[in-house]
């Protein structure tokens, strides 16, 4: 069962009350408290129900001076739920939130090695340049190499250039078929003389 929890009034039915209240947080012009939701069990579902049907949308205080005087309840029976499906429940959301704190951690912990590791290997090459310096070395320095696109001129000339490539190739091509050409008669000739022999 559902109810935000007020443990002095609900003692009186007998029940088994789960849950918190915040304490009140003092603020200027208010004078209001807090709850979380809590669960009750019952031993007799009857019981609940009237319960559920005498406390819902009633005043939590019955005097005007008591802090929960202008709160309501807000009580719902749960049909055939029971305490081991709450605790199934929070357990699962402690877990999750363990989980996701852990991810979070192991996440910072990886930024700072990687942030901590760049720092350790510029402050190593640092060191390595004073000391080449100071010996006369040639100190190299590295600049960062970028690779730019093509622009579509320089596309076009390379397609051009791959052209007359093919085109030399092709030009090759037929000089050899042309010699191959006349050597056949000369091959004819020879390959002849041995048949009529």
């Amino acid at each position: 069962m559902e109810v935000l929890v007020k443990w002095m009034e609900l003692k009186q039915y007998g029940v088994f009350c789960y849950g918190q209240v915040r304490r009140r947080k003092r603020r200027s012009g208010l004078r209001r408290c807090d709850f979380t939701e809590g669960w009750v069990e019952f031993r007799d579902k009857r019981l609940a129900k009237k319960v559920v049907s005498s406390l819902h949308n009633t005043p939590m205080g019955s005097r005007k001076r008591q802090r929960f005087s202008s709160d309501l309840w807000s009580i719902k029976y749960l049909h055939r739920f029971q305490w081991t499906h709450l605790s199934e429940r929070l357990a699962y959301e402690r877990t999750v939130l363990q989980q996701r704190l852990r991810t979070e951690v192991s996440q910072a912990k990886r930024e700072t090695n990687f942030y901590l590791n760049n720092v350790d290997k510029s402050s190593h090459m640092d060191n390595l340049r004073r000391k080449r310096q100071r010996d006369g070395t040639q100190v190299d320095e590295r600049t960062w190499d970028f690779t730019q696109r093509q622009t579509e001129e320089e596309i076009q000339m390379k397609k051009k250039k791959k052209d007359s490539v093919t085109q030399k190739h092709l030009d090759k091509a037929r000089l050899i078929q042309q010699k191959s050409q006349s050597n056949v008669s000369l091959l004819a000739k020879i390959f002849n003389s041995n048949q009529s022999v």
